[in-house]
């Protein structure tokens, strides 16, 4: 079930009016209610999976219960261990096993052998790599002593299964979430009208940005040895207008529909095409994740409290892994290696907790050289996206090489210019509104007014929306 479908539009107000007008006075139905409704928006994409995501919860509520009952630091980390290996081994398995068995074969052949290893047509379970995060984070915190576990198997189960974020995110914390799961939550009308804002703003930039983008940036990836480097350039920046309006797109609908049930997820992007260096852009792109890695990986890992090149090293470790995470190709480490690179430069200079405020903050235009920095940091950030939508590493540096060629000073390919018009549109609202949640969070008194702007981005996405390019999500298939 899609968020910009028809089914999610019929799904959700059903949801809605059982949780506020038939379960309004008992916060455990209206768990339960939620419960179900998640499980079913799970299984519309494949019911078989269902029980592999009911497994996954059960072993972390079980080693939640056994890492606090026992009475030696051992017994904990049997449990602890017993938890995230079975995790990642059903992660590992869906998602990378083809990949280590391709690349174990393909590295006996550079030595002259010729292996015959099976690879298996194995589906990925869709979400599996969040809503493993989710119960991981769990037991986490529960083997360190930041929280007690739950013994309510549908709060817990209900935290893991949350169909707002269930998919795609953000990933969130037993913390931040559960205790929203446990007390009862209460209707706020402003709360639920800002939801609808981002809701609407999302599906305006799934719809009208990253699908609009999707069908120039693929054409254009899919024959990039027959266009010139201008064309490839464009193409580079049409697919990273896709990626941020599909994801942060995402995002915004999860958001605003869990905040119309009184829930306030974590916000995964913080207007990150604005940021002024690699680090700013890492604490705005993917916020939950950075956070997930940063937390249970990088401080583990000894952080930057062991030296400079150990601080360098696990630096280096979260930013393959997070790569690494996001699919089962070299493109995607190429990639977080490509971000791990430029970050350390900062991290050495200690100038990478430097632009920690809203760029041009309190003002309506930034600064020359803060102009300066935002294109140049959006145009790294660019480069870096062609590894991750390329096929083969090969060929992102052949796309590259191309761009750099001579024939970037040729005639440039026709495309529909309506496409730039609708991304200067985005960044213009998100701009004006960068120290907000989202692009329409904005403080307008005037009914008048906010109507005209609801009306005009309407307007847009009837007007510009990619509807017969009804594509999923791109975090889908992470």
């Amino acid at each position: 079930m899609l968020f910009n479908s028809i089914d999610y539009a019929l799904f959700f107000p059903v949801v809605f009016f059982l949780y506020w007008f038939v379960f309004k006075k008992s916060h455990k139905w209206q768990n339960v209610l939620l419960l179900t409704a998640s499980y079913f928006f799970y299984a519309c994409w494949d019911w078989r999976f269902v029980f592999l995501l009911a497994f996954s919860t059960a072993l972390d509520y079980f080693s939640g219960l056994m890492i606090d009952r026992a009475n030696s630091k051992k017994k904990k980390k049997f449990w602890l261990i017993l938890s995230v290996g079975i995790n990642l081994g059903f992660l590992g398995f869906f998602k990378y096993y083809n990949f280590f068995v391709e690349s174990f074969a393909e590295l006996l052949q550079q030595f002259g052998l010729t292996p015959h290893i099976a690879t298996l047509n194995v589906i990925l379970p869709v979400g599996i790599s969040f809503y493993t995060f989710h119960g991981l984070s769990y037991v986490f915190d529960i083997y360190n002593d930041k929280i007690k576990p739950t013994r309510n198997w549908i709060d817990y189960t209900l935290f893991v299964s949350f169909f707002p974020l269930l998919v795609a995110g953000p990933i969130e914390r037993a913390t931040h979430l559960l205790p929203q799961v446990q007390k009862a939550r209460v209707f706020e009308y402003s709360k639920a009208v800002d939801g609808l804002r981002q809701i609407l703003w999302g599906i305006f930039k799934k719809v009208v940005i990253a699908d609009n983008c999707a069908i120039l940036a693929n054409d254009i990836f899919t024959n990039y040895q027959d266009l010139p480097g201008n064309t490839l350039l464009l193409g580079a920046l049409f697919f990273t207008f896709q990626i941020y309006g599909d994801f942060s797109g995402y995002s915004d609908i999860a958001l605003g529909s869990a905040r119309l049930l009184g829930f306030e997820l974590l916000q995964n992007f913080k207007f990150p095409y604005f940021s002024r260096d690699i680090a700013e852009f890492w604490r705005r792109w993917h916020v939950s994740l950075s956070s997930w890695f940063k937390d249970y990986l990088y401080i583990p890992l000894g952080g930057s409290r062991k030296g400079k090149w150990m601080s360098v090293r696990n630096t280096m470790i979260i930013f393959i892994v997070s790569g690494f995470w996001h699919g089962a190709n070299w493109t995607f480490i190429a990639w977080g290696a490509f971000h791990g690179l430029l970050f350390l430069p900062l991290l050495l200079m200690k100038r990478n907790r430097k632009n920690t405020n809203v760029v041009a903050e309190g003002k309506v235009l930034p600064s020359i050289r803060e102009c300066f920095q935002m294109l140049t940091t959006f145009t790294i950030v660019m480069f870096g996206w062609i590894f991750f939508r390329a096929e083969s590493i090969h060929q992102a540096f052949e796309y590259i090489a191309g761009i750099f060629s001579p024939s970037f000073f040729s005639h440039i390919a026709k495309f529909d210019m309506k496409v730039l018009l609708c991304i200067c549109v985005m960044l213009l609202v998100e701009w004006f509104n960068r120290s907000k949640q989202h692009g329409l969070q904005f403080d307008i008194k005037s009914p008048l007014i906010r109507w005209l702007i609801y009306i005009s981005v309407s307007i847009l996405f009837f007007s510009f929306g990619a509807f017969q390019n009804h594509s999923e999500f791109i975090y889908f298939q992470f």
